[in-house]
This record gives structure tokens, sequence and C-alpha cells, in this order.
């Protein structure tokens, strides 16, 4: 507990630090109010996906880190987005894109992804992550939470930490294709989140893609 709030407190002052820079450089009262917008909205981002205070922190310091968009550029915004998104995965038989108001969630079955009680990716996983990236790097003005689900077969425990390096496996090739890191939260949801009675619709990883709003 004690090692989790330290590096919660260490990003945010890092993303702290980097924010002001960011700001010095720039000049006029608009910058530093998108700015501090921005960290508003990513703190309640933050809460709203991640349920908890490191998330909060993180969400916050992404907020004010990229600032944001207008309230009227939004809808086009993901809309274009999630008709990239669509085209991306179009021919994946593994993966589905749904859209709640503003935020986008792209969906992959865990099989399609890790191997059964693994945690390292499979090439088609790759592959696939390769296409998600392009359209990430496209639409910078979004934060994204990678989430790992389970099943309820094992220990509640257990369940819990391989969701996590899962979605930490997730993010880190996300990284790698040129998604800022910054930007990505990863989070392990064990089995606490099922969506069906059925094993292996549980286990999957959720993408979720909210824009940051300026105002």
């Amino acid at each position: 507990m004690k090692n989790n709030f330290l590096a919660v407190m260490c990003i945010a002052v890092l993303v702290s630090l980097f924010s002001c820079t960011t700001m010095q450089k720039q000049q006029g009262q608009g910058t530093a109010v998108g700015a501090g917008v921005g960290a508003g909205v990513g703190a309640a981002l933050g809460q709203v996906i991640g349920g908890d205070t490191e998330a909060t922190l993180i969400g916050a310091g992404i907020g004010a880190a990229l600032g944001g968009l207008a309230g009227n550029q939004i809808g086009r915004y993901m809309d274009n987005q999630e008709q990239d998104l669509r085209s991306a995965i179009a021919t994946s038989e593994s993966a589905s894109i749904s859209r709640e108001q503003d935020i986008l969630r792209a969906t992959f079955k865990g099989e399609a992804f890790f191997e059964y009680d693994k945690s390292t990716l499979l090439p088609g996983a790759q592959a696939e992550l390769r296409r998600i990236s392009d359209v990430m790097i496209k639409y910078p003005q979004t934060i994204i939470e990678v989430g790992g689900h389970t099943d309820t077969r094992g220990s509640e425990e257990y369940n819990q930490r391989l969701s996590e390096r899962r979605a930490l496996a997730v993010k880190n090739e996300l990284i790698r294709n040129g998604v800022l890191d910054r930007r990505i939260n990863a989070v392990g949801y064990g089995e606490s989140r099922p969506i069906s009675s059925d094993h292996a619709m549980n286990r999957r990883v959720e993408i979720t893609i909210v824009p940051i709003r300026r105002g």
C-alpha cells in the first residue's frame, strides 16, 4: 500500500512539472485555462473509469498535460475515431466496438490475446494492437484505459493479479507502437465485472477511449 502511494505521488509530481513547463513555453491565458480544465476533467474521468485514488491522480495529470477539445468538437472527433476503429478491426473475429455517448470501447476476446492462464501477448494480438495503435496516434486528444478481465475460475486474488499483468502487457504494446505512455492507464478488474455466464466471454481485454474536454 505504501509503495503504491509513493508511486502515485511520484507520477503526479512528474506530470505536474511537465504541465507547468509546457504552459511556461506557451503564451496566452487560454492555454493555462485549458490545461486547468483538462486537469479537472482528467480527475473526474479517473474516478469514473478507475474508481480509485490512483486513477484520479493519474487522470488529473493526463488532463493537465494534454489539454482538451472544445465541446462542439467532441462529437465529430469521436465519430471519426469510431469509424477508423471499426475499419481497423473490420476483418477481426475477436474484436468488437461499442459506444456510449462520446466514450468508445474496443473489446477483445481473451483467448485471441493470451494463452490460458498466461499474460504474454500472442502474435495475433500484436497485429491487432498495431492497427488500433495507429488510430490512437491519429486522435491524440483522448485518454485510454486498458482493462483486464478474467472469469471466476481460480481464486479471486489470483485472477486479480492475472488481469493486472494482462492489462499492463497490452499497455506496453501500445506504447511500443507509439502511443504516448501518459495517455494510458492499465487496470486489472479480475473477476469483478462479468458480462456473461460464459467463462470465455468474461475473459477479455477492454480498451476504453475517452475524449478530453476543454470546457
